[in-house]
Protein backbone atom coordinates (compact mmCIF):
# COMPACT_ATOMS: atom_id res chain seq x y z
CA UNK A 1 0.00 0.00 0.00
CA UNK A 2 1.14 3.38 -0.96
CA UNK A 3 1.76 6.20 1.60
CA UNK A 4 -0.80 8.50 0.23
CA UNK A 5 -3.18 5.40 0.56
CA UNK A 6 -2.45 4.26 4.20
CA UNK A 7 -3.24 7.67 4.72
CA UNK A 8 -6.43 8.00 3.40
CA UNK A 9 -7.47 4.57 4.94
CA UNK A 10 -6.41 5.85 8.01
CA UNK A 11 -8.84 8.55 7.49
CA UNK A 12 -11.64 6.16 6.59
CA UNK A 13 -11.18 3.76 9.72
CA UNK A 14 -11.20 6.88 11.95
CA UNK A 15 -14.55 8.41 10.19
CA UNK A 16 -15.96 5.15 10.37
CA UNK A 17 -14.85 4.48 14.01
CA UNK A 18 -16.28 7.94 14.95
CA UNK A 19 -19.53 7.33 12.80
CA UNK A 20 -20.40 4.06 15.05
CA UNK A 21 -19.40 5.75 18.67
CA UNK A 22 -21.52 9.22 17.35
CA UNK A 23 -24.32 7.18 16.20
CA UNK A 24 -24.62 5.98 19.79
CA UNK A 25 -23.98 9.14 21.41
CA UNK A 26 -25.34 11.54 19.29
CA UNK A 27 -28.69 9.34 19.53
CA UNK A 28 -28.17 8.88 23.08
CA UNK A 29 -27.64 13.10 23.45
CA UNK A 30 -30.75 13.53 20.93
CA UNK A 31 -33.54 11.29 23.08
CA UNK A 32 -31.42 11.96 26.81
CA UNK A 33 -33.68 14.66 28.33
CA UNK A 34 -37.03 12.88 26.46
CA UNK A 35 -36.08 9.60 28.36
CA UNK A 36 -35.96 11.20 31.53
CA UNK A 37 -38.87 13.34 31.49
CA UNK A 38 -40.46 10.03 31.46
CA UNK A 39 -38.67 8.23 33.90
CA UNK A 40 -41.05 6.53 36.70
CA UNK A 41 -38.25 6.38 39.08
CA UNK A 42 -38.74 8.88 41.47
CA UNK A 43 -35.37 8.32 42.94
CA UNK A 44 -33.63 9.31 39.63
CA UNK A 45 -33.44 13.24 39.66
CA UNK A 46 -31.29 13.76 36.84
CA UNK A 47 -31.55 16.52 33.93
CA UNK A 48 -30.00 15.95 30.47
CA UNK A 49 -29.58 19.73 29.89
CA UNK A 50 -27.64 19.53 33.20
CA UNK A 51 -25.40 16.48 32.31
CA UNK A 52 -24.27 17.76 28.85
CA UNK A 53 -23.58 21.36 30.50
CA UNK A 54 -21.58 18.98 32.93
CA UNK A 55 -19.74 17.31 30.24
CA UNK A 56 -18.98 20.52 27.68
CA UNK A 57 -18.07 22.47 31.16
CA UNK A 58 -15.36 19.93 32.45
CA UNK A 59 -14.79 19.20 28.07
CA UNK A 60 -13.51 22.55 27.98
CA UNK A 61 -11.09 22.50 30.99
CA UNK A 62 -9.39 19.19 30.61
CA UNK A 63 -8.59 20.42 26.72
CA UNK A 64 -5.83 22.46 28.54
CA UNK A 65 -4.00 19.50 29.21
CA UNK A 66 -5.12 16.98 26.52
CA UNK A 67 -2.40 17.63 24.34
CA UNK A 68 -0.11 16.42 27.06
CA UNK A 69 -2.04 13.31 27.70
CA UNK A 70 -2.35 12.46 23.59
CA UNK A 71 1.68 12.83 23.58
CA UNK A 72 2.34 10.82 26.00
CA UNK A 73 -0.03 7.92 25.61
CA UNK A 74 -0.22 8.55 21.99
CA UNK A 75 -3.11 9.48 19.53
CA UNK A 76 -4.57 5.87 18.68
CA UNK A 77 -4.56 4.61 22.70
CA UNK A 78 -6.34 7.80 23.83
CA UNK A 79 -8.95 7.23 21.21
CA UNK A 80 -9.43 3.69 22.57
CA UNK A 81 -9.91 4.75 26.00
CA UNK A 82 -11.66 7.70 25.33
CA UNK A 83 -13.92 5.81 23.41
CA UNK A 84 -14.91 3.17 26.83
CA UNK A 85 -16.14 5.95 28.14
CA UNK A 86 -18.18 7.07 26.01
CA UNK A 87 -19.84 3.35 25.93
CA UNK A 88 -19.88 3.84 29.90
CA UNK A 89 -21.89 7.16 29.77
CA UNK A 90 -24.49 5.43 27.28
CA UNK A 91 -24.98 2.65 29.96
CA UNK A 92 -25.99 4.51 32.75
CA UNK A 93 -29.05 4.77 30.87
CA UNK A 94 -30.00 0.77 30.98
CA UNK A 95 -30.22 1.38 34.90
CA UNK A 96 -29.92 5.07 35.46
CA UNK A 97 -29.29 6.14 38.89
CA UNK A 98 -28.54 9.91 39.46
CA UNK A 99 -25.09 9.89 41.17
CA UNK A 100 -23.95 7.49 38.38
CA UNK A 101 -25.29 9.72 35.53
CA UNK A 102 -23.31 12.86 37.13
CA UNK A 103 -20.15 11.04 37.77
CA UNK A 104 -19.72 9.34 34.65
CA UNK A 105 -20.88 12.75 32.93
CA UNK A 106 -17.45 14.51 34.33
CA UNK A 107 -15.67 12.03 33.11
CA UNK A 108 -16.99 11.47 29.54
CA UNK A 109 -15.87 14.90 29.57
CA UNK A 110 -12.14 14.19 30.10
CA UNK A 111 -12.09 11.56 27.82
CA UNK A 112 -13.88 13.83 25.44
CA UNK A 113 -11.01 16.44 25.16
CA UNK A 114 -8.92 13.26 24.53
CA UNK A 115 -10.58 11.82 22.07
CA UNK A 116 -10.98 14.64 19.62
CA UNK A 117 -7.84 16.52 20.17
CA UNK A 118 -6.16 12.94 18.99
CA UNK A 119 -8.80 12.87 16.20
CA UNK A 120 -6.96 16.09 15.19
CA UNK A 121 -3.87 15.22 15.30
CA UNK A 122 -4.76 12.33 13.31
CA UNK A 123 -6.09 14.21 10.89
CA UNK A 124 -3.56 16.18 10.48
CA UNK A 125 -0.63 13.97 10.61
CA UNK A 126 -2.53 11.87 7.72
CA UNK A 127 -3.36 15.19 5.35
CA UNK A 128 -1.00 17.75 3.64
CA UNK A 129 -2.07 21.30 2.15
CA UNK A 130 -3.56 19.61 -0.68
CA UNK A 131 -5.26 17.06 0.82
CA UNK A 132 -6.62 18.73 4.33
CA UNK A 133 -9.61 19.64 2.89
CA UNK A 134 -10.63 16.56 0.69
CA UNK A 135 -9.97 14.64 3.86
CA UNK A 136 -11.62 17.11 6.60
CA UNK A 137 -14.75 16.63 4.10
CA UNK A 138 -14.70 12.91 4.17
CA UNK A 139 -14.28 12.34 7.90
CA UNK A 140 -17.19 14.75 8.58
CA UNK A 141 -19.30 12.92 6.32
CA UNK A 142 -18.94 9.85 7.92
CA UNK A 143 -18.94 10.85 11.45
CA UNK A 144 -22.31 13.01 10.78
CA UNK A 145 -23.61 9.55 9.17
CA UNK A 146 -23.99 8.53 12.85
CA UNK A 147 -26.56 10.50 13.18
CA UNK A 148 -29.01 7.96 10.29
CA UNK A 149 -28.97 4.87 12.03
CA UNK A 150 -29.66 5.40 15.70
CA UNK A 151 -32.68 8.40 14.87
CA UNK A 152 -33.82 5.87 12.35
CA UNK A 153 -34.73 2.74 14.75
CA UNK A 154 -35.83 5.80 17.58
CA UNK A 155 -38.29 6.80 14.73
CA UNK A 156 -39.74 2.90 14.00
CA UNK A 157 -39.42 2.17 17.36
CA UNK A 158 -41.46 5.42 18.93
CA UNK A 159 -43.92 5.76 16.13
CA UNK A 160 -47.36 6.40 17.82
CA UNK A 161 -45.43 6.44 21.27
CA UNK A 162 -46.26 9.31 23.73
CA UNK A 163 -45.06 7.79 26.90
CA UNK A 164 -41.14 5.82 27.11
CA UNK A 165 -41.50 2.68 28.69
CA UNK A 166 -38.90 1.25 30.73
CA UNK A 167 -38.70 -1.66 28.60
CA UNK A 168 -38.09 0.39 25.44
CA UNK A 169 -35.51 2.45 27.31
CA UNK A 170 -33.22 -0.32 27.87
CA UNK A 171 -33.45 -2.07 24.52
CA UNK A 172 -32.49 0.96 23.13
CA UNK A 173 -29.60 1.80 25.29
CA UNK A 174 -28.67 -1.49 25.25
CA UNK A 175 -28.10 -1.82 21.32
CA UNK A 176 -26.23 1.74 21.57
CA UNK A 177 -23.63 0.70 23.93
CA UNK A 178 -22.50 -2.14 21.79
CA UNK A 179 -22.58 -0.11 18.56
CA UNK A 180 -19.74 2.43 20.89
CA UNK A 181 -17.75 -0.49 21.59
CA UNK A 182 -17.29 -1.80 17.91
CA UNK A 183 -16.45 1.68 17.20
CA UNK A 184 -14.12 1.69 19.83
CA UNK A 185 -12.28 -1.43 18.51
CA UNK A 186 -11.97 0.12 15.20
CA UNK A 187 -9.60 2.55 16.49
CA UNK A 188 -6.81 -0.40 16.63
CA UNK A 189 -7.18 -0.56 12.70
CA UNK A 190 -5.32 2.94 12.64
CA UNK A 191 -1.58 2.34 10.92
CA UNK A 192 1.26 4.49 12.51
CA UNK A 193 2.32 7.23 10.23
CA UNK A 194 6.59 8.26 10.59
CA UNK A 195 5.73 11.53 11.82
CA UNK A 196 3.47 10.42 14.64
CA UNK A 197 5.18 10.49 17.77
CA UNK A 198 5.05 7.17 20.26
CA UNK A 199 4.98 7.87 23.98
CA UNK A 200 8.68 6.56 24.25
CA UNK A 201 9.60 9.39 22.03
CA UNK A 202 8.12 12.09 24.43
CA UNK A 203 9.56 13.26 27.66
CA UNK A 204 8.54 15.99 30.17
CA UNK A 205 9.89 18.50 28.20
CA UNK A 206 7.83 17.76 25.21
CA UNK A 207 4.58 17.82 27.61
CA UNK A 208 5.95 21.22 29.06
CA UNK A 209 6.15 22.87 25.40
CA UNK A 210 2.79 21.23 24.35
CA UNK A 211 1.21 23.18 26.86
CA UNK A 212 2.66 26.39 26.31
CA UNK A 213 1.73 26.32 22.97
CA UNK A 214 -1.70 25.91 23.64
CA UNK A 215 -1.41 28.97 26.09
CA UNK A 216 0.89 30.44 23.29
CA UNK A 217 -1.69 30.19 20.26
CA UNK A 218 -4.48 30.89 22.47
CA UNK A 219 -3.14 34.49 21.99
CA UNK A 220 -2.52 35.07 18.56
CA UNK A 221 -4.62 37.00 15.91
CA UNK A 222 -5.85 34.75 14.25
CA UNK A 223 -6.99 32.24 16.90
CA UNK A 224 -8.61 35.12 18.76
CA UNK A 225 -10.72 35.63 15.68
CA UNK A 226 -11.53 32.06 14.95
CA UNK A 227 -12.37 31.33 18.89
CA UNK A 228 -15.30 33.62 17.96
CA UNK A 229 -16.36 31.53 14.86
CA UNK A 230 -15.50 28.65 17.25
CA UNK A 231 -18.32 30.10 19.73
CA UNK A 232 -20.90 29.90 17.62
CA UNK A 233 -20.68 26.62 16.38
CA UNK A 234 -20.79 25.51 19.91
CA UNK A 235 -24.25 26.96 20.98
CA UNK A 236 -25.62 25.85 17.44
CA UNK A 237 -24.01 22.02 18.47
CA UNK A 238 -26.56 22.41 21.49
CA UNK A 239 -29.11 23.31 20.24
CA UNK A 240 -29.60 21.22 17.02
CA UNK A 241 -28.05 17.89 18.96
CA UNK A 242 -29.93 18.41 22.68
CA UNK A 243 -32.71 21.54 22.58
CA UNK A 244 -34.55 21.35 19.10
CA UNK A 245 -35.01 17.59 19.57
CA UNK A 246 -36.74 18.28 22.98
CA UNK A 247 -38.96 21.05 21.26
CA UNK A 248 -40.38 18.02 18.53
CA UNK A 249 -41.30 15.83 21.37
CA UNK A 250 -42.92 18.35 23.61
CA UNK A 251 -44.98 19.59 20.90
CA UNK A 252 -48.24 18.27 21.67
CA UNK A 253 -50.00 19.72 18.13
CA UNK A 254 -47.99 17.15 16.59
CA UNK A 255 -49.91 14.29 17.86
CA UNK A 256 -48.36 10.73 18.34
CA UNK A 257 -46.16 11.26 15.94
CA UNK A 258 -44.59 13.57 18.39
CA UNK A 259 -42.01 11.52 19.84
CA UNK A 260 -40.90 9.60 16.65
CA UNK A 261 -40.37 12.81 14.84
CA UNK A 262 -37.51 13.17 17.63
CA UNK A 263 -35.78 10.28 15.53
CA UNK A 264 -36.88 11.66 11.79
CA UNK A 265 -35.14 15.50 13.16
CA UNK A 266 -31.58 13.51 14.13
CA UNK A 267 -32.14 11.36 10.27
CA UNK A 268 -32.52 14.96 8.55
CA UNK A 269 -29.66 16.95 10.72
CA UNK A 270 -27.54 14.09 8.95
CA UNK A 271 -28.73 14.14 5.72
CA UNK A 272 -27.78 18.08 5.93
CA UNK A 273 -24.57 17.33 7.86
CA UNK A 274 -23.35 14.42 5.27
CA UNK A 275 -24.38 16.21 2.58
CA UNK A 276 -22.31 19.34 3.56
CA UNK A 277 -19.38 17.37 4.27
CA UNK A 278 -19.35 15.17 1.27
CA UNK A 279 -19.65 17.96 -1.58
CA UNK A 280 -17.12 20.60 0.30
CA UNK A 281 -14.83 18.23 0.90
CA UNK A 282 -15.13 16.62 -2.77
CA UNK A 283 -14.95 20.26 -4.27
CA UNK A 284 -12.15 21.78 -1.86
CA UNK A 285 -9.50 20.71 -4.52
CA UNK A 286 -11.35 22.56 -7.02
CA UNK A 287 -13.09 25.98 -5.60
CA UNK A 288 -10.61 28.95 -6.29
CA UNK A 289 -12.69 31.04 -4.28
CA UNK A 290 -11.49 29.60 -0.85
CA UNK A 291 -13.30 29.04 2.03
CA UNK A 292 -15.45 31.97 2.69
CA UNK A 293 -18.17 31.11 0.13
CA UNK A 294 -19.36 28.22 2.27
CA UNK A 295 -19.26 29.77 5.24
CA UNK A 296 -21.87 32.42 4.05
CA UNK A 297 -23.70 29.93 2.75
CA UNK A 298 -23.79 27.87 6.41
CA UNK A 299 -24.95 31.58 8.06
CA UNK A 300 -27.52 32.11 5.83
CA UNK A 301 -28.84 28.40 5.44
CA UNK A 302 -29.12 28.67 9.46
CA UNK A 303 -30.40 32.35 9.66
CA UNK A 304 -33.09 30.70 7.25
CA UNK A 305 -33.69 27.92 10.17
CA UNK A 306 -33.85 29.87 13.01
CA UNK A 307 -36.81 32.47 11.41
CA UNK A 308 -38.65 29.72 10.48
CA UNK A 309 -37.97 27.82 14.26
CA UNK A 310 -39.19 31.08 15.97
CA UNK A 311 -42.51 31.06 13.26
CA UNK A 312 -43.28 27.16 13.75
CA UNK A 313 -42.04 25.87 17.41
CA UNK A 314 -43.51 27.19 20.65
CA UNK A 315 -41.78 29.90 22.92
CA UNK A 316 -41.93 27.61 25.67
CA UNK A 317 -41.18 24.03 24.04
CA UNK A 318 -37.36 23.67 25.40
CA UNK A 319 -38.77 23.93 28.89
CA UNK A 320 -41.78 22.56 28.53
CA UNK A 321 -42.99 19.39 31.45
CA UNK A 322 -43.58 15.48 30.79
CA UNK A 323 -47.16 16.63 29.70
CA UNK A 324 -45.31 18.62 26.63
CA UNK A 325 -46.75 22.93 26.04
CA UNK A 326 -49.80 23.28 23.63
CA UNK A 327 -48.93 26.89 22.97
CA UNK A 328 -49.21 27.74 19.41
CA UNK A 329 -46.32 30.40 17.66
CA UNK A 330 -47.13 32.34 14.89
CA UNK A 331 -48.42 29.59 12.31
CA UNK A 332 -49.81 25.84 13.23
CA UNK A 333 -46.90 24.09 14.14
CA UNK A 334 -45.89 21.78 10.77
CA UNK A 335 -44.17 18.67 10.90
CA UNK A 336 -42.87 19.45 7.27
CA UNK A 337 -41.28 23.13 7.97
CA UNK A 338 -39.83 21.23 11.56
CA UNK A 339 -38.37 18.46 9.65
CA UNK A 340 -37.32 21.10 6.40
CA UNK A 341 -35.54 22.80 9.47
CA UNK A 342 -33.66 19.95 10.87
CA UNK A 343 -32.24 19.31 7.47
CA UNK A 344 -31.04 23.29 7.34
CA UNK A 345 -29.45 23.26 10.84
CA UNK A 346 -26.98 20.49 9.47
CA UNK A 347 -26.22 21.70 6.39
CA UNK A 348 -25.42 25.18 8.35
CA UNK A 349 -23.36 23.15 11.05
CA UNK A 350 -20.95 21.32 8.33
CA UNK A 351 -20.61 24.47 6.90
CA UNK A 352 -18.95 25.64 9.49
CA UNK A 353 -16.93 22.86 11.14
CA UNK A 354 -15.49 21.23 7.73
CA UNK A 355 -14.33 25.09 7.03
CA UNK A 356 -12.95 25.37 10.78
CA UNK A 357 -11.64 21.87 10.54
CA UNK A 358 -9.52 22.93 7.20
CA UNK A 359 -8.32 26.19 7.96
CA UNK A 360 -7.04 24.89 11.34
CA UNK A 361 -5.21 22.22 9.71
CA UNK A 362 -3.97 24.36 7.06
CA UNK A 363 -2.64 27.24 9.64
CA UNK A 364 -1.36 24.85 12.24
CA UNK A 365 -0.21 21.88 10.58
CA UNK A 366 3.29 22.49 12.91
CA UNK A 367 1.16 22.35 16.45
CA UNK A 368 -2.00 20.63 15.16
CA UNK A 369 -2.93 18.67 19.02
CA UNK A 370 -2.86 22.44 20.44
CA UNK A 371 -4.70 24.32 17.96
CA UNK A 372 -7.25 21.63 17.88
CA UNK A 373 -7.40 21.74 21.58
CA UNK A 374 -8.06 25.36 21.74
CA UNK A 375 -11.00 24.70 19.38
CA UNK A 376 -12.69 22.36 21.16
CA UNK A 377 -11.93 24.11 24.51
CA UNK A 378 -13.64 27.31 22.58
CA UNK A 379 -16.61 25.15 21.01
CA UNK A 380 -17.11 23.19 24.63
CA UNK A 381 -17.23 25.81 26.79
CA UNK A 382 -19.92 27.50 24.81
CA UNK A 383 -21.55 24.38 24.14
CA UNK A 384 -21.75 24.00 28.46
CA UNK A 385 -23.13 27.50 28.65
CA UNK A 386 -25.62 26.80 26.02
CA UNK A 387 -26.59 23.64 27.82
CA UNK A 388 -27.17 25.55 31.02
CA UNK A 389 -28.89 28.16 29.87
CA UNK A 390 -31.66 25.90 27.85
CA UNK A 391 -33.21 24.91 31.22
CA UNK A 392 -34.22 28.21 31.70
CA UNK A 393 -34.18 30.48 28.55
CA UNK A 394 -37.10 30.62 26.05
CA UNK A 395 -36.77 29.79 22.85
CA UNK A 396 -36.93 33.30 21.28
CA UNK A 397 -33.68 34.53 23.44
CA UNK A 398 -31.87 30.81 22.28
CA UNK A 399 -32.25 31.77 18.69
CA UNK A 400 -31.15 35.36 19.00
CA UNK A 401 -28.23 34.89 21.03
CA UNK A 402 -27.34 32.81 17.72
CA UNK A 403 -28.29 35.29 15.67
CA UNK A 404 -25.83 37.78 17.32
CA UNK A 405 -23.13 35.38 17.68
CA UNK A 406 -23.18 33.82 14.51
CA UNK A 407 -23.36 37.41 12.42
CA UNK A 408 -20.05 38.75 14.14
CA UNK A 409 -18.19 34.90 13.82
CA UNK A 410 -18.63 34.74 10.34
CA UNK A 411 -16.94 38.42 10.15
CA UNK A 412 -14.13 36.99 12.09
CA UNK A 413 -13.80 34.46 10.26
CA UNK A 414 -13.55 35.86 6.84
CA UNK A 415 -10.69 37.94 8.32
CA UNK A 416 -9.12 35.46 8.89
CA UNK A 417 -9.38 33.76 5.65
CA UNK A 418 -8.76 36.74 3.70
CA UNK A 419 -5.34 36.67 5.79
CA UNK A 420 -4.61 33.56 5.03
CA UNK A 421 -5.32 33.78 0.84
CA UNK A 422 -2.88 36.77 1.36
CA UNK A 423 0.30 35.11 2.57
CA UNK A 424 -0.67 32.04 -0.12
CA UNK A 425 -0.28 34.59 -2.88
CA UNK A 426 2.92 35.81 -1.49
CA UNK A 427 4.36 32.41 -1.04
CA UNK A 428 4.79 32.96 2.31
CA UNK A 429 4.73 30.12 4.98
CA UNK A 430 1.55 30.93 6.90
CA UNK A 431 2.63 28.26 9.82
CA UNK A 432 5.40 30.35 10.83
CA UNK A 433 3.57 32.84 11.99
Amino acid sequence: MSPESKKLFNILILGVSFMFIFTAFQTCGNIAQTVITNLNNTEFHGSGYTSMSIIYGVFSASNLISPSVVAIVGPQLSMVISGVFYSLYIAVFIQPSTWAFYTVSVFIGIAAAVLWTAQGNCLTVNSDENSIGRNSGIFWALLQSSLFFGNLYIYFAWQGKTHISESDRRTVFIALTVISLVGTVLFFLIRKQEDTKTPEEEDSTNELQGDKKSIKLSFTKEILLLSVTTAYTGLELTFFTGVYGTCIGAVNRFGNEGKSLIGLSGIFIGVGEVLGGGIFGLVSKKNHFGRNPVVMLGIIVHFIAFYLIFFNIPNDAPIAPMEGTDYVAYMIPSKEVAILCSFLLGLGDSCFNTQLLSILGFLYSEDSAPAFAIFKFVQSICAAVAYFYSNYFLLQWQLLIMVVVGFFGTVTFFVVEWEAAAFVARGSDYSSI
